[in-house]
């Protein structure tokens, strides 16, 4: 049985332009290969640094640009092959909530006009009921049916991205691409967002291609994760797995830099340092390889591929099974601190003569 969506071997590349008449002098190698499937149900995860070439790929995907080589196929049917009219409504099952809360939507359009737009373009539902329709979809996000007539300058912040989620569901789609959709956020409605997100995906199994740098709200809500790096991903796997136990030195290396709630923490894992190399011309051999700490010589002529793990994942490094041996779990500890150990030990004796159960 196919997966819900599926990518095989995406790229793209971008010409470079130059002189009078526009030669092709080189190409940005934004994405160079990836494959990923989605089912109902799942939120597949993409992670990376900025210009790795995540939101990219969920571009690819919608088609909102053209891949250079590589497949796409939602239910089966092929999405880069289709003809107008199958591919329009292959649109309504391939939605997208943007990153830009204000920049998303059309501030010359009432909140109700968006949501029946999509209605009336994909014939979701009959025109005498296009307004139950979007009463409905503003319920679902949320926000009251009188919200209909008000412009999007008249919300907040979250409120225009429940907004954008109840746009993206008015097709009834399948997928939903979810472009840093909580970065724009204040903390506290990040949590908002992503409990509407989690809720929606329950109630409707709607699968999630969700794009982030911020992977503490990837932890929270992804099943599967793939960590993207200079256009490729290095290592995929469940999110539990993969959170638990990284195997690349870069995932590993970007978990190790989420701030941990203890004052002073240390971790054994090396900061990444230098530049990320330029995507025209990426090095040879590994392409992490000149910010590795754990680079050899091997590694700057031998290009790894990606190799399934025995959890079910898959990591694109040539040491992963001699590193896997560092428990990367310990590697984080709270400084030695005396004042601290003694305040610690002065509250478990008062505890214990007051009988309090720790």
């Amino acid at each position: 049985m196919s997966q819900l969506l599926e990518a095989v071997g995406l790229v793209k590349h971008f010409p470079v332009q130059t002189g009078l008449f526009g030669r092709v002098e080189a190409r940005v190698k934004a994405v160079d290969g990836v494959s990923f499937a989605v089912d109902a149900g799942e939120t597949f995860a993409i992670v990376g640094e900025s210009g790795c070439g995540k939101s990219t790929v969920a571009r690819l995907v919608l088609r909102l640009i053209e891949p250079t080589a590589g497949e796409l196929r939602l239910e089966g049917r092929d999405l880069l092959n289709a003809a107008p009219a199958e591919l329009r409504r292959l649109r309504g099952k391939l939605q997208i909530v943007f990153q830009d809360p204000y920049g998303s939507l059309n501030p010359r359009m009432t909140v109700g006009d968006m949501l029946a737009e999509p209605l009336m373009l994909h014939e979701v539902v009959a025109p005498s009921q296009r307004n139950a329709r979007v009463a409905e979809l503003l319920s679902l996000v949320g926000l009251r049916a009188e919200a209909a007539g008000r412009y999007p300058h008249e919300f907040s912040g979250g409120q225009r991205q429940r907004i954008a989620i109840a746009r993206a569901l008015a097709a009834n789609p399948r997928v939903i691409v979810c472009d840093e959709p909580v970065s724009a956020l204040d903390v506290s409605i990040q949590a908002q967002i992503l409990n509407l997100l989690a809720e929606l995906q329950r109630r409707f199994s709607l699968a999630y291609l969700f794009i982030s740098h911020d992977l503490a709200v990837v932890r929270q809500i992804a099943t599967k994760v793939a960590v993207m790096y200079l256009g490729r991903f290095v290592e995929t796997g469940a999110a539990d797995r993969l959170f638990a136990r990284p195997r690349h030195p870069y995932a590993r290396a970007l978990l190790a830099a989420v701030p941990v709630p203890v004052p002073g923490a240390r971790t054994r894992e090396a900061a990444l340092g230098g530049d990320v190399p330029s995507p025209i011309a990426p090095p040879p051999g590994c392409r992490f390889h000149t910010r590795c700490p754990q680079a050899i010589e091997r590694c700057r002529v031998e290009e790894p591929v990606l190799e399934p793990t025995p959890e079910g994942g898959a990591v694109a490094c040539l040491r992963w099974r001699e590193l896997d041996g560092e428990a990367f779990g310990a590697a984080r500890r709270a400084p030695d601190n005396p004042a601290l150990a003694r305040l610690q030990a002065a509250f478990a004796r008062a505890t214990a003569e007051a009988k309090i159960p720790a």
